[in-house]
């Protein structure tokens, strides 16, 4: 399993040099860093310990102008390298590294007490008791990177840390906080990062979040080596030709499509007391304006710009020091702060988390992309509900929208017998599970809408009415009648009783056959006829016969061309 280790400590205490005698890589790349002799952003160096045991090294800068970038390069490691000078010792920075470190959940790691060809041996003794005493449970090394004293001792104490090590959990799919990217001839644009889950090979389809930007994966390295897949924990360079640099950046992610929300809210568990309303908020590489809003352990942090998140992923806060953390519980959030339902997502077993997500049916996969629960997680979770096609429901929420959704079929039977049926769209607007989830309500669907088992439609008291309308269809011929009721008229056409021209408008069903018949008669002997004509063979007025003719087109008798109506094929002879 491969392991990131991550250096920390004050700027000056030899970092860079420590990382150069180790893996004899300079890992201060830029000019300025050369010119300077400071650190200012993030190195990368393959450290061999021995054996076959070889980490991934991210080299940091110490100096406090710089501790954004120490943050970046500090999230995703799997243990520390912290330096202490041995003239020197513990320092501010040396101080807030080792608090970033223990808000990020990195925990195991080796002090190194730089220096020790510097100082005489009672110095060099009280520099390692001050260093035992600051990171208690840690080894303690003296090394000169200079005379190479203690690097033989240094890498086994690594080495023993990584054996007793447990393997980071990485079973969220495929995600790289992107920190560096640049040009390369020939292969195009190349971004490097940690890969903190799944796995990367050439020819995989990954998005750049936030912006969902689809990219091809055309090459992929591991400290300088062409593999053919890269595994979590591993320092990685993937190439993706064809991709305008500007639109990548540090604090975007590589990840699979749709496996992570891209959020403006995230629910924390909060780790510091005092935790001011403005922070910026650190998560993978990204650094973001936020605020807070906080209720005793809970808060939920609303950020200026959105990010890549899953459940467990760790925040610094900062201000102009660290003032605090986090750890995600959820990533994406509804607005409001609800304690009650984080302390479900911070202590509920994955069946109880689950139904609580589930609060009307939802798919595997759009659980799964809510980065809550693990693909494991999700499993024993969804074994706690039913399942209708692909969606997945509780059953107490199917039993209220049974009874919830009788009621409402009762009372539009008691007050409208012309019509009890109610459209789909109208009892679950919008809700893609709506066609899944009808058949299990006991009701029958006809068409596009619900009904009470075995309703119909029916005139009720209203015979006398329809009777009467009937009639006064009938002596109005083809010119028809405006339908003063509308629900009566749909009805009587659902009867075959009465033709509708439209909502307004109906004729008789003898009156409707007469006008397409003299249609018909007209564009057989003539090949088409004119509203003008129409109106004149059946002795009414212009816009009864406007009506007729749309009646028409929309029934297939005829089409328009242009001024004049001709038959459909189909309906010729």
């Amino acid at each position: 399993m491969p392991f990131t280790v991550g250096t920390a400590g004050h700027v000056d205490h030899g970092k860079t040099w420590l990382v150069r005698a180790l893996t004899g890589k300079d890992t201060d790349r830029l000019p300025e860093e050369q010119a300077r002799g400071v650190s200012i952003d993030l190195g990368y160096a393959p450290l061999d310990l021995g054996e076959g045991v070889q980490l991934s090294l991210i080299d940091v800068p110490g100096h406090e102008r710089f501790v954004r970038n120490m943050v970046a390069g500090a999230t995703g490691i799997d243990l520390f390298l912290l330096v202490v000078d041995a003239g020197e010792g513990v320092r501010q920075q040396t101080h807030e590294h080792l608090t970033i470190l223990r808000l990020l959940g990195v925990e195991a790691g080796v002090v190194a007490v730089t220096k020790a060809d510097t100082v005489d041996a009672d110095r060099l003794e009280a520099a390692r008791t001050e260093a035992r005493a600051f990171v208690r449970g840690a080894e303690v090394v003296a090394v000169s990177a200079l005379t190479g004293g203690g690097l033989d001792e240094l890498r086994a104490a690594l080495r023993r840390v990584t054996e007793g090590l447990a393997p980071p959990v990485r079973e969220l799919p495929t995600r790289m906080w992107i920190d560096r990217v640049f040009p390369v001839v020939g292969a195009g644009t190349v971004v490097t990062g940690t890969l903190w889950s799944g796995s990367v090979g050439v020819g995989d389809v990954l998005r750049v979040e936030p912006g969902t930007l689809d990219v091809r994966v055309r090459s992929v390295e591991v400290h300088d080596r062409q593999v053919k897949r890269a595994e979590p924990g591993q320092r990685v360079a993937v190439g993706i030709p064809g991709v305008d640099r500007a639109a990548l950046g540090r604090g975007s992610a590589l990840v699979e499509p749709g496996a992570y929300p891209v959020t403006f809210r995230l629910d924390v568990v909060v780790e510091g007391a005092e935790v001011p309303a403005a922070v910026t908020v650190h998560l993978g590489t990204a650094a973001v304006p936020a605020r807070v809003v906080r209720h005793g352990n809970y808060a939920q942090l609303r950020l200026s710009e959105a990010v890549v998140a899953a459940r467990g992923d760790r925040v610094v806060l900062r201000t102009g020091t660290t003032v605090g953390g986090g750890r995600i519980l959820d990533p994406a959030p509804p607005r409001g702060l609800d304690p009650e339902r984080l302390a479900l997502l911070e202590g509920g077993d994955a069946k109880t988390i689950v139904r609580a997500l589930a609060r009307e049916p939802t798919t595997s996969d759009a659980l799964l992309a809510r980065g809550i629960l693990t693909a494991a997680e999700l499993e024993d979770g969804l074994a706690g509900l039913a399942q209708t096609d692909n969606f997945y429901y509780r059953s107490d929420w199917l039993e209220t929208q049974r009874a919830a959704v009788t009621e409402r079929l009762t009372e539009r039977a008691a007050a409208s017998p012309l019509d009890p049926g109610i459209p789909l769209a109208e009892l679950f607007s919008g809700e893609p599970w709506a066609a899944a989830v009808v058949p299990l309500l006991g009701v029958e669907r006809r068409g596009g809408s619900a009904f009470l088992p075995g309703a119909a439609p029916t005139l009720g008291e209203r015979t006398e009415e329809a009777a009467q309308l009937e009639a006064a269809l009938a002596e109005a011929g083809p010119a028809g009648l405006r339908l003063a009721d509308r629900e009566l008229a749909r009805y009587l056409e659902g009867e075959g009783r009465l033709v509708r021209l439209g909502d307004e408008f109906g004729v008789s069903t003898a009156g409707y056959e007469h006008a397409r018949q003299t249609a018909v008669a007209e564009c057989e002997r003539e090949g088409s006829i004119a509203l003008g004509r129409f109106r004149d063979l059946l002795g009414i007025a212009r816009r009864p016969a406007q009506h007729l003719l749309e009646r028409l087109d929309a029934d297939g008798v005829t089409r328009r061309t242009g001024d004049v109506r001709v038959l459909r094929r189909r309906s010729k002879g």
